[in-house]
């Protein structure tokens, strides 16, 4: 009886013990470093111009990973084609976009509210809000806080 007891004991232990560890661990891609250049203060995050501000609709012609500048960590970004033009238009820090539930994908009709801006030469609009049918994507304030750097204000 009492081997049966150690054994139960010497389990919940090291169940208990795998379990710490894992939670230890830091997420897979994160490496934890703050915001990886998207965060407020930064030279990106700076580039937000709310006197600039537009709404535009169209099409989404597509959906990509880039880096908007050197030392960033990778953004989401989209290319929507308008009845008067094709524009870049920058999401957010992929580690932030990809978790969310709404998915923007090619095809889809959306409403992007945001900054319109010069990047790399050519303009670009830095999204605020995305609308895709009933769903509404707020990405930053009126000022062009980003939501993801909430917890810092």
């Amino acid at each position: 009886m009492k081997t049966k007891k150690f054994i139960g004991v010497m389990l919940a232990v090291s169940l208990i013990l795998t379990a710490s560890l894992a939670f230890a661990q830091p997420m897979r891609g994160m490496g934890w470093r703050g915001s990886g250049g998207w965060g407020m203060g930064t030279p990106y995050q700076k580039t937000y111009n709310p006197a600039t501000v537009t709404t535009i609709t169209g099409t989404v012609e597509s959906v990509d990973k880039i880096t908007p500048m050197k030392g960033m960590y990778y953004g989401i970004h989209i290319t929507v084609k308008t009845e008067k033009e094709t524009i870049s238009v920058h999401l957010g820090p992929g580690w932030y976009i990809e978790g969310l539930d709404t998915k923007i994908e090619k095809g889809d009709k959306v409403d992007v509210k945001g900054s319109k801006v010069t990047m790399m030469g050519a303009p670009a609009i830095i999204a605020a809000e995305v609308k895709k049918g009933d769903s509404v994507l707020t990405l930053r304030d009126a000022n062009g806080f980003p939501v993801w750097a909430g917890w810092r204000r």
